[in-house]
């Protein structure tokens, strides 16, 4: 069925830019192809061009792009590409005219650059080792400037605790460099998974010189999470005494965070959603979302602080965002839902009007015409109220004879916004109700809301989870042997916790490639940079909330657990492989219960992220199944 979806639109196009020459760049992915290709095309309606296909680059591989990025005048072009879902591979270069790759190819390198001024050069920060169990790889990285043209043996290292050991840079932060044209500065940045920003500013002269002179641009008590630029302000997003935040801006030529003047300010019903928010000629266009679910497009004009709502063609779940640059009115607008499919729109300020830009046939899904979606507010342990999101078919009953599947994640302030999933939509044409847990840990409510399910506060996040199912069975949408939940990533935490607390609520837990055993992700390759999220085992309320949020250590000897589908990916480069092992086998020890406990490890694949279009179907028919399976519907019981 996922592959019936998947042959009705002529392609997904994902990763857009448009340059200021009207150059778009994108990655596409027809119902043939296994991986996305890079494409370009001058103007919207100008010829499609193939640049390159990570398919058939080299005989008997097949490699992922990881990230691309077009100088200024889309004449030069870099992306990352990476084996096996490994993520961490090289950098090409080419000449987007003729398509000529260029000889140097940067080895160890993540993703793509950032070009500096000259549009001949940018910089990166590669990596120490391609070994993905190096402890060493990942610390004391540093930025480097890279000249096409020229080897990486002669690359310039231009940010890191080597060049400027007066900055303090810790180990484990990954430092980057990159060049604002509108500002005509230069932005140190210092990247753990601390949501607040650590960056230093400078003239781009300083580059030139053997030692750049930065200023202090950011700190994180001032708890500021994104920023943009034109010639004039510097606007940023903080939350700082604001937990919904509010947006503030500060002269380009009197850079002082603390004395920057408010420009919108918080919404008590309404948090601003940091990664949504750019600049045009016109003014600035940001995003609040309603409880992570109901997203809100407004417009501050030029020269004026008042933020004007605009109306949008639909009611939006979802609301993405995308400019040319700040000296154009070029607006492009990304509309989706849970049972509405992602459609986009050029915004024309002057008139106030959506106009349908698509970049690939529109699809119909009739199998959802009739899906109804619930927004609801549940009562948590502590009487909190959460955010659920619930969708099904008009035609379910709450009798209490409905399979659930909640999915949840729970970190990083990362919020579930609805977003459109025909293969997850699968679920409710077997009858079932498919659930989102938007719990603590995560940004829906804004920062006090990640806050709340962070470290010494991390319990909540799996305790909104169980009374999302508590509150499903009390209301009689379905019954504690009907129940199925998932989550991936930090989400391992959410499903293990939840099972290992309360094994009788649930009939399946399948945790994907997920952090299971909270105490030693420290010792991991990945995990130093994790320490701001979720503790170090160095300071001791930090490492009592470690040992709490630990799935593997709250794994009791002759428990009855549910059934459980533990996955890892083998060149994971975010959580190593060993971590869902580990729980996974002490579980079929300790486990009394006669429900299955799986453990399937992909040898050819990473964290789920550049995985081919067939892996990433056979995984979620695998969640689906076995969740299906476990809920005891008829048509996916075991053949005797």
């Amino acid at each position: 069925k996922m592959k019936d979806f998947d042959s009705r639109r002529a392609a997904r196009i994902t990763s857009l830019r448009v340059l200021e020459n009207d150059m778009y760049f994108y990655f596409k992915t027809r119902p043939q192809d296994q991986q996305p290709k890079l494409y370009y095309r001058q103007g919207y309606k100008g010829e499609e061009i193939l640049l390159f296909d990570p398919e058939t680059y080299e005989k008997g591989k097949v490699y992922t792009i990881s990230g691309f990025s077009p100088n200024r005048d889309g004449s030069t072009i870099c992306f990352g590409i990476a084996e096996k879902g490994a993520e961490l591979g090289q950098m090409l270069i080419m000449e987007v005219k003729t398509k000529k790759i260029l000889p140097e190819k940067l080895q160890m390198t993540r993703g793509s650059g950032d070009w500096l001024a000259d549009d001949n050069s940018f910089t990166y920060t590669p990596y120490k080792s391609n070994d993905l169990k190096s402890m060493d790889a990942r610390q004391n990285l540093q930025s480097t400037m890279h000249k096409v043209g020229t080897p990486q043996s002669e690359d310039k290292v231009v940010f890191s605790s080597k060049v400027t050991p007066d900055l303090g840079i810790k180990p484990e932060e990954y430092p980057y460099l990159y060049y604002d044209r509108d500002t005509k500065l230069i932005y140190g940045g210092l990247y753990t998974v601390d949501r607040y920003v650590k960056a230093y500013y400078a003239p781009v002269t300083e580059l030139a010189k053997p030692k750049i002179a930065w200023k202090p641009m950011f700190k994180p008590e001032q708890e500021v999470t994104n920023f943009i630029s034109d010639e004039q302000f510097i606007y940023f997003i903080t939350s700082k005494n604001t937990p919904r935040q509010k947006m503030m801006r500060m002269p380009v030529g009197a850079i002082d965070a603390d004395k920057a003047e408010t420009m919108v300010p918080e919404n008590a019903d309404e948090a601003i959603d940091d990664q949504g928010f750019t600049i045009t000629k016109d003014g600035v266009y940001f995003v609040r979302t309603k409880n992570g679910v109901e997203a809100i497009l407004y417009f501050v004009a030029r020269g004026t602080k008042n933020a004007e709502k605009i109306a949008l063609p639909n009611t939006a779940g979802s609301i993405v965002l995308l400019n040319k640059d700040a000296k154009a009115s070029d607006l492009w607008v990304s509309i989706s839902g849970w049972t509405t499919p992602n459609k986009r729109y050029r915004y024309t300020a002057a008139t106030k009007q959506f106009t349908p830009e698509p970049l690939s046939t529109e699809i119909q899904y009739p199998e959802f015409a009739n899906l109804t979606v619930e927004e609801l507010m549940i009562p948590s342990h502590d009487g909190v109220m959460v955010p659920v999101s619930v969708v099904y078919d008009k035609k379910v009953q709450k009798n209490g004879s409905a399979p659930v599947m909640i999915y949840g994640y729970g970190a990083y302030a990362a919020s579930q916004n609805p977003f459109f999933s025909p293969p997850f939509l699968l679920w409710t044409q077997q009858g079932g109700i498919f659930a989102v847990a938007h719990v603590r840990g995560g940004g829906e409510l804004g920062e006090a809301w990640h806050k709340a399910g962070q470290k010494t506060t991390k319990p909540n996040t799996w305790k909104d989870l169980i009374a999302t199912a508590e509150y499903l069975i009390k209301n009689k949408y379905t019954l504690p042997q009907k129940i199925a939940i998932s989550g991936g990533s930090a989400g391992g935490i959410l499903i293990g916790r939840a099972m290992t607390e309360r094994p009788d609520l649930f009939a399946a837990a399948i945790p994907e490639v997920g952090c299971m055993n909270a105490v030693r992700m420290e010792n991991s390759p990945n995990g130093p940079v994790n320490v701001p999220e979720f503790g170090t085992v160095a300071k001791e309320d930090e490492c009592k909330a470690l040992i709490e949020m630990d799935a593997y250590l709250h794994l009791k000897e002759g428990e009855k657990y549910p059934a459980t589908l533990v996955t890892a990916g083998f060149n994971d480069p975010r959580v190593i492989a060993w971590q869902p092992a580990k729980f996974a086998a002490r579980l079929l020890a300790s486990n009394k219960s006669d429900k299955p406990v799986l453990f399937f490890t992909d040898y050819e694949a990473g964290h789920g992220i550049g995985d081919a279009k067939q892996k990433q179907f056979e995984a979620l028919a695998d969640l689906l199944a076995f969740g299906l399976w476990q809920t005891g519907h008829p048509n996916f019981q075991l053949k005797k």
